[in-house]
């Protein structure tokens, strides 16, 4: 089933940092926008097929436009580089409602937000909920430079500057976060949230893990992931449950373009198992997953799986489809 798009103008794009762009989008018919929780993002299609998820930055109070922020990224799929040169103010495009797969947990007596790079989009509208609530947290944003900082400014400027920490890798006044020593410091009943590179994130999980952070109290959101190839990866088969109808997915292939050659459509988005768009429950067989999104605990329990990027470790698997 097709989601209902919305169409919206770009209104205003402003240079953030080096390689890095914001895009104010309002209604493109002047009305109000689907309000939003910090911690969610949009998909928005740039033609072609080509569709990419932002978080939203903004005020999650304010109605009357969304803010996404994009980094130029040398290695760009596509998505980065069109957003950079080919969306301009006056340009509509349509984008989905927001959705949040990383929202704040209400219960959490403190938390910890830690944003490494363009991770710092959806880190800053929580740093902005929780200021409102008066909630008790610190943040700790880690870029290459103060050039490559964005929002840099507006931060500082903030109400809650006083909560936040910079950390260059560059610079007369280079220094790094202490990850371990931030957690320490936030105590045992809060709550991590971190965005950022793969490896930025995987590192900070993993100490956080080590020293005794439970999965529920652990909150991460990639805004992209590396691909993985294996040249061990072979063909298998999956099979449509309401159809019985079985199919084969080549060992260079995905189960979601093995499926839309047949007429098989499921849902994709980020096409790299960060989303979590195109989730789809397993009734047998054991995924081999490859995707950023579910938990460790989920992905133990064999029951669904990200067919964008996952594949098998049986001959077979049963979709509930």
């Amino acid at each position: 089933m097709n989601e209902t798009l919305l169409t919206v103008k770009v209104a205003k794009k402003t240079r953030e940092a080096d390689a890095t762009a914001s895009f104010e989008l309002i209604d493109a018919a002047n009305a109000s926008l689907p309000p939003f929780e910090a911690g969610a993002h949009i998909d928005v299609h740039l033609g072609d097929g080509l569709v990419r998820q932002y978080s939203l930055c903004n005020d999650a109070r304010e109605t009357n436009h969304y803010r996404i922020a994009v980094l130029r990224d040398a290695n760009s799929r596509g998505g980065s580089a069109a957003m950079h040169e080919q969306v301009h103010e006056g340009r509509v495009i349509q984008i989905s409602a927001p959705k949040n797969h990383f929202a704040l947990d209400p219960a959490a007596p403190r938390s910890l937000l830690l944003a490494g790079g363009i991770g710092v989009t959806p880190i800053l509208a929580m740093a902005k909920s929780l200021s409102q609530q008066g909630a008790d947290f610190t943040m700790a944003y880690c870029s290459r430079s103060r050039a490559r900082a964005a929002f840099y400014d507006e931060i500082r400027a903030s109400a809650f500057a006083e909560r936040v920490g910079f950390y260059f890798d560059e610079g007369e006044a280079a220094r790094r976060l202490d990850i371990g020593a931030a957690l320490e410091q936030a105590g045992s009943a809060a709550h991590l949230y971190v965005c950022g590179p793969q490896g930025f994130i995987d590192v900070v999980v993993q100490t956080a893990k080590e020293k005794g952070w439970t999965d529920k109290r652990i909150h991460f959101e990639y805004f992209g992931a590396a691909p993985l190839v294996s040249a061990d990866d072979g063909s298998f088969e999956v099979q449509v449950a309401s159809t019985g109808k079985v199919y084969t997915v080549g060992k260079d292939q995905t189960v979601v373009a093995a499926l839309a050659e047949h007429g098989v459509d499921i849902p994709v988005s980020c096409e790299q198992g960060v989303c979590g768009t195109c989730i789809t429950k397993v009734k047998s067989g054991t995924p081999d997953h490859r995707d950023f999104y579910l938990t460790d605990d989920e992905r133990a329990a064999n029951d669904q799986f990200t067919p964008c990027c996952s594949r098998a470790k049986t001959p077979l698997l049963v979709l509930d489809l």
